[in-house]
């Protein structure tokens, strides 16, 4: 389980894991922006475990950058975590992956093709993280399969702009007309993780039919 800064709570999250199956979780930090971090995130693992046999990217940074407004550390922020990060630790485990032909499942968004006001930098990273999905899926093959999750409307987002009316324009964009849940998106992955041996290079939209309107 890796952590940047929110140490205490990756703590009580592997403390409760563990209750469940005593030694099954520990944490690892690393500041996901930084390459050399990544490589040596993947080595303290496998220093840990036996082997990688999945890799979940499922860090992500997430703000708005206006067009009037874009800045180079917004630019860095969400292209280095959304983007450069997984293909640093898709890279760095892919021996270990290829071992136990194993799989890599990168978390989307299925907002990325339909593009979210004030979020192009960040709608930009996901959009190139599905290509490098695709990417990695034809490079790693036979061993390694390589697949997306593309969540949609899970959480609002904490920005003071987004209220009561743009949530319920949202709502009624969704055939399902509800927000889905993290356990939504969680089992999702499972499936690809460990139901879904012939399934590669796909995205798998979590949100509630959104693409169909």
């Amino acid at each position: 389980l890796h952590y940047n800064r929110s140490a205490e709570d990756a703590r009580a999250l592997a403390a409760e894991l563990n209750t469940k199956r005593e030694g099954s979780c520990r944490i690892f930090q690393a500041e996901l922006n930084d390459g050399a971090q990544c490589g040596q995130l993947v080595e303290d693992v496998l220093a840990a475990f036996d082997g990688i046999k999945a890799l979940i990217n499922n860090a992500s940074a997430y703000f708005p950058t206006p067009l009037s407004e874009p800045t180079d550390a917004a630019w860095d922020e969400l292209l280095d975590t959304n983007l450069k990060a997984p293909y640093l630790l898709a890279q760095a485990a892919r021996h270990s992956l290829s071992e136990h032909r194993g799989c890599v499942v990168n978390v989307l968004d299925a907002h990325a093709s339909k593009p979210t006001r004030n979020y192009a930098i960040y709608n930009l990273s996901k959009s190139a993280l599905a290509d490098l999905t695709q990417s990695l899926a034809l490079e790693y093959s036979p061993e390694v399969r390589v697949n997306g999750v593309a969540p949609g409307a899970i959480l609002w987002p904490e920005d003071p702009d987004f209220g009561e009316q743009q949530q319920q324009t949202m709502l009624e964009k969704i055939p399902l007309a509800s927000l889905g849940t993290c356990q939504d998106v969680a089992a999702a992955v499972v499936f690809l993780t460990m139901d879904a041996p012939y399934i590669t290079g796909q995205m798998l939209a979590v949100d509630g039919g959104r693409a169909l309107t």
